[in-house]
């Protein structure tokens, strides 16, 4: 259950942070709102980490550079999002991105990469991509 529920955090956390760094981008610039929201999402995280005090730090030695490198693509993420918003709107653009998504960890799950399991995809699978794919479509006219 705290999986759905953090599921779902993200996902409204994502809409809410595209549409503020769209409406930042729209006074200062794309890439200056990204750097924006990479620095208060950094410290955040650093409070947060201050607060939670774990000792896991000793470990980031293990962690192969390659994964170490994936926080560079929030950069992306939020250039991204921001002129997809400005140019066909949140709801587009949010249903896009999941079907981005649904289709990479698709790709990731079936060859197992990043060290996942591989996964069999079925066919209900497939129909729900398919079915995202036609709101999608249907939402655009």
């Amino acid at each position: 259950m705290k999986g759905i529920l953090f599921a779902f955090l993200g996902g409204a956390f994502i809409t809410l942070q595209g549409v503020a760094n769209t409406r930042i981008s729209q006074d200062i610039g794309t890439w200056q709102a990204a750097t924006i929201t990479q620095l208060t999402g950094f410290i955040m995280a650093l409070v947060i980490l201050i607060f939670v005090r774990d000792r896991k730090w000793k470990r980031f030695k293990q962690v192969k550079p390659l994964y170490l490198a994936g926080g560079a693509f929030a950069a992306i993420v939020i250039f991204s999002n921001v002129t997809a918003i400005q140019r066909i709107g949140v709801t587009l653009t949010i249903s896009a991105l999941l079907i981005a998504q649904l289709v990479l960890t698709y790709i990731i799950d079936s060859n197992g990469w990043f060290g996942t399991v591989k996964q069999k995809i079925k066919l209900p699978q497939f129909i729900g991509i398919g079915l995202m794919i036609a709101g999608v479509v249907i939402l655009r006219f």
